[in-house]
């Protein structure tokens, strides 16, 4: 990772910065102002340092009573940011944001740093790494980390959903096929684990993934080859498996839904997420990312006060990043002032619309013809699980015994009901 540099004057003016910068994995360094940075060097500089900085540098300014305001580098000019005492925790979290690399994800808490470390550590390996976390914790995040900190970083990096695909599709998608193989093969598809040759393949939801499927994956992460649909020859990849579950996968092997063997070659270097409600530096440090990726070019940034920071860090997230990001783009969108405010996050009407998302009605089974009574019973226990998590289908799928995708098509099919 880059050095940071600091100005003796900003550090002074601020000594909090490089104890931030240092606790959330950026690594600074004081620098000599009058020198000549190196090329792509990027300073932190005291406000009236303007005439020595860069483009590339940032200008700092805080004090008792500085109104918070943040100015994006443009026309050959660099940026600048200044904050009270007030605002010290979010202008800190911006600052990082500033200064982070691209492919770095955002963090505030120094165990994410150490975690973002360890990361960083694996990607100097070709070991398969497999990401456990709830659904928006971030799991492609630290995928692209792991692919942009490793030697691949100048080849592809492919990821595909295994849920988002139908299964009688996910085989050609991932090995390719050959002209003919089945109806509408008008031509040979090479698949993703040959487009993704010498860089990283990320297989995300990977519980997703039928049994028999399953094997075949087994083979191609075993024997490092793939036979396309259709073809009699295997062909040769070079790949780094990434794979992602939301569900814990021994488990998945338990109920017989997963295979041992591919359970235990994907799990080389097991790397699990916790989710946002146990990261609450993290909330900061991401709403400052999220903040900065939805403002768009010439606009203010728009600082959420105080109380508006308290309640983002106070709330459970259920629905983790993701949720979060719904929070802060609704608030960008409807706030009053120039800042956001604590009434301008929508939390609770969210919250409390997510069981009404639902459109399973309460239907109580009746004697009748037996398969009116199996489907008045199937709706009654999603309705009831829905209800018991709170509308949050992960959870009720679990509880259901079902998958999360399992779930989706039951929906799918109680909304035609009820349309009919």
């Amino acid at each position: 990772m880059n050095v940071i540099g600091i100005s003796a004057r900003a550090a002074q003016q601020n000594p909090a910065i490089s104890a931030w910068l240092a606790g959330v994995g950026i690594a600074v360094r004081p620098v000599d102002v009058a020198a000549q940075p190196a090329r792509d060097e990027v300073r932190i500089l005291a406000a009236d340092e303007i005439s020595r900085a860069t483009v590339r540098d940032i200008l700092i300014e805080t004090g008792e009573n500085v109104a918070p305001a943040l100015i994006l580098s443009s026309k050959g000019m660099p940026a600048r940011i200044r904050f009270g005492f007030e605002d010290m925790a979010f202008g800190l979290a911006l600052l990082a944001e500033l200064v982070r690399p691209e492919a770095r994800p955002a963090v505030g808490e120094p165990e994410s740093a150490i975690y973002l470390k360890l990361a960083e550590k694996v990607a100097g390996s070709d070991a398969t790494v497999l990401v456990l976390g709830e659904t928006g914790t971030g799991k492609e995040g630290i995928a692209r980390f792991i692919h942009a900190s490793s030697p691949r970083i100048d080849k592809p990096f492919v990821a595909v959903n295994c849920a988002a695909l139908p299964d009688t599709m996910l085989e050609a998608i991932l090995f390719g096929h050959a002209k003919g193989a089945f109806t509408g093969a008008a031509g040979a598809s090479e698949g993703l684990f040959r487009a993704a040759d010498g860089g990283t393949l990320f297989l995300d939801e990977i519980a997703e993934m039928p049994l028999a499927l399953q094997a075949k994956l087994l083979r191609a992460v075993q024997e490092r080859e793939v036979l396309p649909v259709g073809a009699t020859q295997p062909v040769k990849v070079d790949v780094r498996i990434i794979a992602a579950a939301n569900r814990e996968l021994a488990i998945e092997v338990q109920e017989g839904r997963f295979r041992a063997d591919l359970y235990w070659r994907l799990n080389v270097m097991p790397l699990a997420l916790k989710p946002l409600k146990a990261r609450r530096l993290d909330i900061r440090a991401i709403t400052a990312a999220l903040i900065l990726r939805h403002t768009r070019e010439g606009e203010s940034v728009a600082w959420p006060t105080a109380n508006a920071l308290d309640r983002l860090m106070a709330h459970e997230w259920p629905g983790n990043v993701r949720e979060l990001d719904n929070v802060i783009q609704r608030a960008l969108l409807l706030r009053m002032g120039d800042r956001i405010e604590a009434d301008d996050l929508a939390i609770e009407v969210m919250a409390q619309a997510a069981p009404q998302l639902s459109i399973v009605p309460s239907i109580v089974p009746v004697a009748g013809n037996l398969a009116e009574v199996a489907r008045a019973s199937e709706i009654e226990a999603i309705r009831v699980a829905l209800e018991e998590t709170g509308g949050r289908r992960l959870l009720a799928a679990a509880k259901l015994g079902i998958s999360e995708r399992t779930l989706r098509y039951r929906l799918a099919e109680m909304r035609g009901l009820k349309a009919a």
